[in-house]
């Protein structure tokens, strides 16, 4: 080991003028616990190797971000691996609004969008909403409506959004809204407004304008909002991406309305985030007990841990839907992450109202496994007001409400069976996937929740105490809700018989002292078995001597 540290000390002396400049920012999986790395990463007599900064959640314990004025192939080829790294990638600084992205407003903007400000009744939306969010054409092409009512189903479970947090505020979200995780602060609460604690316009919170006309507030989002609030919005590249994640999760909200929302902000409002926050968010989705994550952002550079992280999330049942970028290429020889995993995640494409690729959406069955509306999207913004938005951001949150509905059709469901329900879909030309979402199809291509039978012990009807070679008397049944039962399973542990696959096997002898527990089960129809199988507890004693046990 001295040897080994001797080693590290010869090479940082030589890399340290070289590198010292600044500090880069690094995601290790390694086996030291965070005391003894953080030791590490201070040897003596040299400035520090690196710096834990904290955890990121992994099941394992052994995923950390550190910074280090080193680089990757330094950090990693130091001699002897001090750091015991067994895999590291730089924490990438994601964009939602990417270089070279298409996804602008058009000019003039549509005609009339947003002007049907009728307040209509909506579940679980403080009341009412515009009509032109209730009853917009997205809504009505994916069929919002029509599935919600021939199916029954309003949104189940909690679908988490990474992204740039919630106006926890707003009328129509509020009732549905769990308090989420700020992980750009290190706080509990997802709210955006924290971004403009500042107060950046002429009051806080802007005065409500209902009748103002639409503004544009950034490239590809325009908002009812006074004219001197727009203008601060969209005159700054620090509120690039104010109100994306509102936006977002009224998409969410207007297909699955009883759903509850969890913000999980890791994107500033300026649209930048680091890849250590987007996986501490996944960890934290998973640990609290979400059913859908989606993610309405791309980048381009593969990451092994956001995969590692997501299949994670998989594994719990979670089923994850990302959008598929706005950069109106083709993959391949585009590459878009973390919709390119289509193991674990959909990514989704965007159309216009004609059932058409929008000129800014990537595409590529190699990305994309579902697409949906994405432009001119009317939703929620902050400040109790609504938006339009352009791009796949606004596409992705149709599916995850819809997967938010499939969890309400079947309690149960998981990556896979939305994946496959999502597939019926309509088709809308090549390279777009299973084609655009069709709300009715995918639900009715996935079985409701069957409930599962219920058997009974019927003899003994509790507890048996008997003496050695003699027999228990056993009868079951059950019952099944929504069909019949076909299977019946007994284990007679210490009885002769030891098993039997009838309701009545009658007379099970046991021979042998002990404490026994005989255990019954059915199954239905569709091969579903009672969850709690029923049990008897057998006590045998030894027959006693009366007489003479062994005589002469």
């Amino acid at each position: 080991m001295r040897f080994k540290l001797v080693g590290v000390l010869v090479l940082l002396c030589v890399l340290w003028p070289a590198k010292a400049s600044a500090d880069n920012r690094f995601i290790v999986r390694t086996t030291l616990t965070p005391q003894v790395l953080q030791a590490v990463c201070n040897p003596p007599v040299l400035p520090p190797i690196c710096t834990v900064v904290s955890g990121v959640g992994d099941p394992l314990g052994q995923l950390f971000l550190i910074t280090s004025p080193l680089s990757l192939d330094d950090l990693l080829h130091l001699p002897g691996n001090p750091l015991d790294i067994l895999d590291a990638e730089v924490d990438q600084l994601l964009k939602l609004f990417p270089v070279g992205a298409l996804n602008v407003l058009p000019t003039p903007l549509p005609e009339g969008i947003m002007s049907d400000r009728t307040p209509v009744p909506y579940v679980n939306s403080g009341g009412t909403v515009w009509n032109s969010y209730a009853n917009q054409p997205a809504a009505q092409i994916v069929r919002v409506s029509d599935a919600q009512n021939q199916f029954g189903v309003m949104g189940s479970g909690i679908v988490a959004d990474i992204d740039t947090g919630v106006d926890p505020t707003h009328r129509a979200l509020k009732s549905v809204l769990l308090q989420g995780y700020d992980f750009t602060r290190n706080q509990p609460g997802g709210s955006e407004l924290t971004d403009i604690s500042s107060c950046p316009f002429r009051s806080c919170p802007p005065p409500r304008c209902p009748d103002c006309s639409s503004a544009q507030v950034n490239q590809s989002t325009a908002a009812v909002l006074d004219q001197s609030t727009a203008a601060v919005l969209d005159g700054n590249d620090q509120y690039a991406a104010f109100g994306h994640g509102t936006m977002v999760m009224g998409v969410i909200h207007l297909v699955a309305p009883t759903a509850q929302l969890m913000p999980l902000k890791a994107f500033k409002s300026d649209g930048t985030g680091f890849l250590s926050d987007v996986l501490r968010a996944v960890y934290y989705a998973v640990h609290n007990s979400t059913n859908v994550i989606n993610m309405s952002f791309d980048t381009q550079t593969n990451s092994p841990e956001l995969k590692k992280a997501l299949n994670y999330a998989n594994q719990h049942s979670i089923i994850c839907v990302a959008s598929a970028g706005n950069e109106g290429q083709s993959a391949p020889p585009l590459t878009v992450y973390p919709a390119e995993w289509q193991k674990h995640v959909m990514g989704v494409a965007s159309t216009s109202d004609l059932d058409t690729r929008s000129s800014f959406s990537n595409y590529g069955n190699a990305i994309v496994w579902v697409a949906a509306p994405g432009e001119a999207i009317v939703t929620t913004y902050p400040f109790s007001t609504y938006a339009a938005g352009w791009g796949t951001s606004f596409s992705a949150p149709f599916v995850s409400g819809a997967s938010s509905l499939l969890v309400n059709r079947q309690t149960n469901a998981n990556e896979s069976q939305a994946a496959r329900a999502v597939a019926h879909a309509v088709a809308v030309g090549p390279k777009m996937g299973h084609g655009r979402l069709d709300l009715v199809r995918a639900l009715g291509a996935i079985p409701a929740s069957d409930p599962p039978p219920t058997g009974s012990i019927d003899s003994p009807s509790g507890n048996v105490m008997v003496l050695a070679g003699q027999s228990v008397f056993f009868s079951g049944s059950g019952t099944d809700p929504d069909g019949a039962i076909t299977a019946y399973s007994w284990s007679f542990p210490g009885g002769e018989p030891e098993s039997s696959n009838v309701a009545i096997p009658g007379a099970v002898t046991y021979s042998t002292p002990g404490t026994f527990v005989a255990t019954f089960t059915v199954s239905d129809d569709a091969g579903i078995t009672d969850p709690t199988p029923k049990t008897r507890t057998i006590i045998v004693l030894p027959v006693p001597c009366l007489i003479l046990c062994n005589p002469l």
